[in-house]
């Protein structure tokens, strides 16, 4: 896996730890105005970031930042940029002591308890711009918008054309994916030739949010789901029923069959390239490493079709706004829309290497244009991704799902692991009131 995805990976599974502490805090806004240095509707609105460890990433909020500076004298955004090590435990401490920052970056599976819990302020007067990003690069709680984001990347499964034709097996396409018994049959011949170590690689021996990114849509696929997503009260019947239990058979079979490995090794990006693996489920982020390898032999193709479509996780980080900004809640919200055009959406995600959230923007960015070789990422996206549950108990539900996963990899009785962990979903949900 490439470093960049670890990064962020990692990175989100410690903002899902972020707001299990913001709730623990009075729920409802901040009368602090350490967002903004100076009050009377015209001062400093402070902006933090992960990004300290991205110079790309960093140039372009820099440069957007300049911009709105440039284009105005009421308002001066300042950037703070935090080492992403760090960054959680800063906004955590923040929000403890009402001191958050008035604008600021979140990984977008969170932004539901963020707006739950009072720290995030809706976006107001921005339905018709953010109606034209991605679905999965807003973030949206109770119809309202309260983020967006100008990136996505896209899982898929990555192989090669002289593989697939070895063994017989159809290229699948956007429009006509591999059916699950076609997947199954495929992989099954991949491993009778014995020319591989691992026919196919899921990369379980990842941690942290890739286990519900990565596999609650192979899940939702089936038919399952982490939680009934019409009133987010319960995972009762979508979490441990029959279409639930389906998978849990595959995703083990898939081990004991050896058909790929329980746990996968430490870089199974690497393992791919180095012919160790033969279908690798990996994301965007791989392809300049494939094509480097491979040139034109590598191709990305979507996940299986088990019965209820393909389905790829959806969702980056994405910037709002806390309800700190005092004040200077207009000049806040200015930036906003300021920072939400198409051209700055090409540049960052340019400089993200990633899925450009709107269209237009994507026009302009090589390779993602239509036609281009990027394009097949933003289809998959555009088709598949699936938000992860819009509730603000998904940090829980997120832990929960990961370590039953785990669990029924390793052997764990199906039907026992999914009850127990609906349970203690229901339990978190009602206890917290997070469907009121």
């Amino acid at each position: 896996m490439k470093p960049r995805l670890t990064s962020r990976l990692a990175a989100m599974m410690l903002v899902a730890a972020v707001p299990l502490s913001l709730t623990a805090c009075a729920k409802g806004g901040s009368s602090s105005t350490s967002g903004n240095e100076e009050s009377g509707g015209g001062g400093t609105l402070t902006l933090w970031t992960h990004s300290a460890g991205n110079k790309n990433e960093l140039a372009s909020i820099k440069t957007i930042v300049d911009d709105f500076n440039a284009s105005q004298t009421k308002y001066k955004v300042e950037v703070q940029a935090f080492p992403q090590e760090s960054y959680n435990q800063s906004v955590a401490a923040a929000a403890a002591a009402k001191k958050l920052p008035c604008i600021l970056d979140i990984d977008g599976p969170n932004v539901p308890n963020w707006a739950w819990a009072g720290y995030l302020a809706p976006l107001e007067g921005m339905d018709d711009v953010l109606s034209k990003y991605l679905p999965s690069t807003v973030g949206k709680y109770k119809d309202k918008y309260y983020s967006y984001g100008y990136f996505d990347v896209a899982l898929n499964m990555t192989s090669r054309k002289s593989v697939l034709k070895k063994y017989g097996i159809r290229v699948p396409t956007v429009d006509e994916p591999w059916t699950g018994d076609e997947f199954m049959a495929g992989l099954k011949k991949i491993k009778d030739s014995g020319d591989f170590v691992n026919p196919l690689d899921l990369a379980t021996g990842s941690t942290g949010e890739w286990w519900p990114y990565a596999y609650s849509p192979l899940l939702q696929s089936f038919g399952g789901d982490l939680i009934n997503r019409n009133d987010y009260k319960s995972a009762e019947g979508v979490l441990n029923g029959d279409k639930a239990l389906a998978w849990a058979a595959w995703f083990r079979g898939l081990a004991t069959d050896k058909l790929m490995p329980l746990k996968s090794g430490a870089d199974p990006g690497k393992d791919f390239l180095n012919g160790k693996t033969a279908i690798l489920y990996n994301g965007s982020w791989g392809a300049a490493d494939g094509r480097k390898k491979f040139g034109d032999d590598i191709v990305f193709l979507p996940p299986p079709d088990f019965g209820n479509g393909p389905k790829i996780g959806g969702a980056s980080w994405q910037w709002g706004m806390s309800t700190n900004c005092g004040d200077n809640t207009a000049g806040a919200m200015e930036y906003m829309k300021f920072a939400s055009t198409d051209k700055y959406v090409a540049m960052f995600a340019t400089s993200a290497v990633a899925i450009p959230s709107t269209d237009a923007a994507a026009a302009t960015v090589k390779g993602y244009e239509t036609g281009g070789e990027n394009d097949i990422f933003r289809q998959l996206s555009k088709e598949f991704a699936v938000v992860r549950p819009v509730t603000p108990g998904y940090p829980f539900i997120a832990t929960e799902f990961t370590k039953t996963a785990q669990d029924i990899l390793n052997g764990a009785d199906p039907q026992k692991a999914l009850d127990q962990a609906v349970k203690n979903i229901d339990d978190n949900q009602e206890a917290n009131g997070f469907f009121e």
